[in-house]
């Protein structure tokens, strides 16, 4: 079975993260979306955090009106954001871990001790019309838990193999990306979508690109970081040649 097409969901939170530090209108994150969306984005992602602390409300409503690609409503299995998603109801909706002192999302979600909190969230968002998926750590015994909750697509947490990458651990790296091959893997003969994310940089995305059950890759912070150098156009297209020098891998 051939690869399917590897997508790219921009997340521009961190425009957000700017904007806000001078609480003013400017960067906007949907100018943003946009200039992505024209770069070659095939989709956007917003994290709408309890804390507001870089995407507002106002931010996802305004997305959900503007752009033409899916948007992808990263969100806590909490009461008050699955009122917001089936208000504004997005293409999809990506579950994720929050607490409230952490810099940014730390882990993948606990699908085994939080199955009964979460198994009513995704029939409700399913109900709305809402694609859900899970982000979860690349374990074959967590994929079997997220598919049997009712998720048709699974996100998974590339943040172990990214701070390989970025400590020059060869070894810890090449774990880490068997880690990722095996879970895919097992979750694609599920019948799961397999995304990625979290961490994923130039320097290290050619690796997850290659894995090829994974349709689709979530990458946010270091195309924002890219930006300020070289604009976000041009980061975009950067990241998007390395994602197809990893996928020309598959079956090489």
């Amino acid at each position: 079975m051939s690869a399917p097409n590897l997508r790219l969901g921009v997340n521009v939170d961190h425009v957000a993260t700017l904007r806000n530090a001078r609480g003013g209108f400017y960067p906007d994150p949907c100018r943003a979306a946009h200039e992505a969306i024209m770069a070659g984005a095939d989709s956007i992602t917003a994290h709408l955090r309890e804390d507001r602390r870089h995407i507002r409300d106002e931010d996802v409503e305004r997305l959900k009106r503007q752009i033409l690609t899916p948007l992808n409503f990263e969100m806590a299995a909490t009461a008050e954001m699955v009122a917001i998603a089936t208000r504004i109801r997005p293409h999809a909706a990506c579950l994720v871990p929050e607490k409230r002192e952490e810099r940014t999302t730390e882990g993948g979600l606990d699908v085994i001790g939080g199955a009964e909190t979460l198994r009513p969230v995704i029939e409700e968002l399913r109900d709305a019309g809402i694609r859900v998926s899970l982000f979860v750590e690349p374990e074959p015994a967590v994929l079997d838990i997220a598919f049997a909750l009712g998720a048709p697509v699974v996100e998974l947490h590339t943040g172990a193999y990214a701070e390989a990458s970025f400590a020059g651990d060869t070894e810890r790296l090449a774990r880490e990306a068997a880690r990722l091959y095996r879970a895919a893997e097992h979750g694609a003969a599920l019948g799961l979508e397999i995304h990625a994310g979290h961490g994923l940089t130039e320097e290290n995305v050619a690796l997850v690109a290659a894995i090829p059950q994974v349709a689709e890759l979530n990458i946010g912070h270091s195309l924002i970081a890219t930006a300020i150098f070289v604009g976000l156009p041009e980061a975009v297209r950067a990241m998007r040649d390395e994602m197809e020098r990893g996928r020309s891998r598959i079956g090489g």
